[in-house]
């Protein structure tokens, strides 16, 4: 005896408008979805500042590698063997004429030698180093010789605005299909480094007093974009020796000076006998800090706290730094 084969049941057709948006849905989420392989770009840089606008421009599509490591000095610091090992799968490195850089550079590239490196510090309009200044030798029209100039165009955030240029461009030759992604990211941190600048010559206004001492003259750029004056202790890299520290205090006296800044990668035992002397005070502000925007606007507000009007920093509490 047959039997009839069981009819197939079919879904009833109200249900299907369900089944489109699902699979639209689906489709939509596959297009976003990175390809498999797919990796953010392996960036290294020289200090942690350019961290900070690297990771701003590059957003997710970077990592971003640093290689003077917190508490170190990029005077003396020496990369470690992992860090060597890492360099060779690099995409890009970043760099911006910090001593060790000088001495390491050949086997930096000798690593890896078709990574692109990019100098932050080309077309930037560079300063001499105080400490190295023997005269006119270094005058503008040699502006060009890197290694002569001071290293810490970072300080300034209009300098700042036009290295985020160049790191957009360097990011997107390397990486095509992150160019709308990186022109984004620059066009807005470019607007923040904008208003922290404001905030800065703000903070800065109606100082009676416009020069300050620092151990290491790593302000100079910051200096120059506001009208300020850093007069360093050291001189060469090296303490000042007992007729240097008197001509200090004496210049100190003179100009009124009543800060002294130093940073933990130097020994801060002269700037402290220079403050006993004049009656300063010292304060400890890192030039390679990661909080770039707060660390700046602390600065100015300690300069301004010295030197400016008794209500100076009351009137500017209010301002919020870029993240």
């Amino acid at each position: 005896m047959h039997h009839r084969p069981e009819p197939i049941r079919r879904r009833p057709a109200a249900h299907a408008p369900y089944l489109v948006p699902i699979q639209v849905m689906a489709l939509g989420l596959l297009l976003f979805v990175p390809p498999v392989g797919a990796r953010p770009l392996d960036v290294f840089v020289s200090v942690l500042p350019l961290q900070t606008f690297v990771e701003r421009v590059g957003g997710e599509r970077v990592q971003v590698h640093t290689m003077v490591q917190p508490g170190h000095s990029p005077a003396t610091y020496e990369p470690t063997p992992r860090q060597i090992t890492a360099l060779a799968d690099a995409d890009l490195y970043f760099r911006v004429g910090v001593p060790f850089e000088t001495a390491w550079m050949k086997r930096i590239t000798a690593t890896n030698p078709d990574m692109p490196v990019v100098d932050l510090r080309d077309g930037l309009p560079l300063r001499p180093q105080e400490a190295h200044d023997h005269g006119s030798e270094h005058g503008p029209e040699h502006a060009h010789e890197h290694e002569a100039m001071d290293p810490h165009v970072w300080t300034s955030p209009r300098l700042v605005r036009r290295m985020a240029a160049t790191i957009r461009d360097a990011l997107t030759a390397v990486d095509p299909p992150g160019a709308e992604v990186y022109a984004a990211n620059q066009a807005a941190y470019d607007a923040e480094l904008a208003s922290l600048d404001q905030a800065l010559q703000d903070r800065l206004a109606g100082l009676h007093q416009r020069s300050f001492l620092v151990y290491h003259p790593a302000w100079g750029y910051f200096a120059d974009a506001y009208g300020l004056t850093q007069v360093p202790i050291e001189y060469e890299g090296k303490a000042p020796g007992a007729r240097r520290l008197a001509q200090l205090i004496d210049q100190a006296r003179a100009e009124h000076a009543r800060v002294i800044l130093v940073q933990p990668q130097f020994d801060q035992r002269a700037a402290r006998q220079v403050a006993r002397a004049i009656g300063g005070r010292v304060e400890a502000v890192d030039p390679l800090a990661t909080d770039y925007a707060a660390n700046l606007l602390r600065l100015a507000t300690i300069i301004a706290e010295v030197y400016g009007p008794a209500d100076a920093t009351r009137t500017h509490d209010s301002t919020q730094p870029p993240p």
